[in-house]
């Protein structure tokens, strides 16, 4: 199966730049051949996916948050276990960069009107660790990055 041959591909050379960028091209580029293979392949792809996030290597990491903009991320975030990686990389990665990615991502399963019972039911159970994670999390750059990081704990503390 070619999702299956993509992902050992991306992971036997997650050091090399221009294969990375390959893959992603074409999952970007192909959007009627990735929904197909999406559809036919779903709990397989983000298994492998989910794999990939919680690689030891930083640059499989890093390039797999940066993959959630492809067009199967709307399908990404209706997955409590996608949810759960992301809390994981917010808590416990030592990397601000790989925190900062996995909170814009973690910030959409916050957002999305349409969550899930499972992911309602996780936030909830998790919120006060949550609001207190986001609190340590630096915010970073600029009155924007404040603005979604003030929308995202109201949500939380809402939920």
């Amino acid at each position: 199966m070619i999702v299956r041959k993509l992902f050992e591909l991306w992971k036997y050379v997650e050091g090399l730049h221009q294969i990375s960028v390959t893959c992603k091209d074409l999952l970007a580029k192909h959007d009627t051949m990735v929904s197909e293979c999406l559809t036919a392949h779903y709990d397989e792809f983000f298994n492998l996916y989910e794999n990939l996030l919680t690689s030891a290597n930083y640059v499989t990491r890093r390039q797999s948050l940066r993959a959630s903009k492809f067009p199967y991320n709307e399908a990404l975030h209706f997955r409590s276990s996608v949810l759960k990686v992301m809390m994981t990389l917010l808590k416990k990665d030592s990397s601000k960069t790989i925190q900062m990615s996995a909170f814009h991502i973690f910030k959409v399963f916050v957002a999305n009107p349409n969550k899930p019972r499972e992911v309602k039911v996780i936030l909830a159970k998790s919120h006060e660790k949550l609001l207190e994670l986001l609190h340590n999390l630096s915010p970073g750059k600029g009155i924007v990055f404040l603005a979604v990081y003030l929308l995202v704990s109201s949500t939380l503390a809402l939920d």
